[in-house]
């Protein structure tokens, strides 16, 4: 076979090989046009079968009473919920009106009728105080080096009675002892004569309104704390105002003057 023969063929070859290429690319491009064509069917399909389950979905929720909301419903809803909660932010916070001061205090008269130190704490002693209530109430108070325990033994007393109960190593105290205090000294409180377990002390401007039991966050002695003082007589004071048992007298330190209560 000569040269030019083997070229003639080799072009017919490429020229053949060219052609099957096009019809390839013609059948390829005719196969992803069916293909198109199937899926954007199957969609349409699928729309009207979303919609009718839509459909059937609302008249089902119509039925049981639940609200329809359209599109830009939802939009003019979002809005509104964002609106109204914008204006709830920028409301000032409610002012609280309620009074902080010795009237939130129930400080009462009460008598130790029984007191032993505490078991695990050489500084506390554990008192059991007549308040005028049905049972006495377990106080434990700090006064093992201020006070003898023979002294303690019998004696009236002012209580804070609505104190949160708090555990102190292991014993649960429910009051407070009031006491005239001084870096040097501290004196328990003397009730006026004739006072007895139960009796109410009052502070004239300020009256009475305790709180069953304080809460601590809100921190009610503390605020009242720096203003519980003695005066120059040595009796007891909230804003220079007698702490009184009313018809019977005031309460008072035994010594200190201008001292905290506490």
């Amino acid at each position: 076979m000569s040269q030019e023969t083997m070229l003639n063929k080799a072009e017919t070859a490429e020229k053949r090989l060219a052609e099957l290429k096009a019809k390839l690319e013609e059948i390829r491009k005719f196969k992803i046009e069916e293909k198109i064509k199937e899926l954007t069917e199957e969609n349409a399909t699928l729309v009207i079968q979303v919609e009718k389950a839509k459909k059937e979905l609302i008249e089902l929720e119509n039925l049981h009473g639940k609200k329809q909301y359209g599109k830009n419903d939802k939009q003019i809803s979002l809005k509104k919920e964002k609106k109204d909660s914008k204006k709830k932010d920028k409301q000032p916070a409610a002012e609280s009106h309620e009074i902080i001061d010795i009237r939130k205090l129930d400080l009462r008269i009460g008598k130790v009728i029984d007191i032993d130190k505490h078991p695990d704490a050489d500084t506390l002693y554990v008192q059991q105080i007549d308040c005028g209530e049905p049972e006495a109430r377990t106080v434990v108070s700090g006064l093992v080096n201020h006070v003898p325990i023979d002294q303690m033994r019998g004696r009236l007393v002012m209580v804070l009675c609505n104190l949160k109960p708090v555990k102190m190593r292991g014993i649960t105290s429910e009051g407070m002892i009031m006491c005239a205090s001084s870096p040097d000294k501290v004196e328990v409180l003397i009730p006026p004569n004739g006072a007895v377990p139960g009796d109410l002390v009052q502070c004239d401007g300020y009256p009475r309104d305790p709180d069953a039991q304080l809460n601590p966050k809100k921190k009610v002695f503390e605020t009242c704390a720096p203003d519980l003082k003695t005066n120059h007589a040595k009796v007891a004071c909230y804003k220079d105002s007698p702490l009184v048992v009313k018809g019977k007298g005031a309460v008072v330190a035994e010594t200190l003057i201008g001292v905290s209560v506490k």
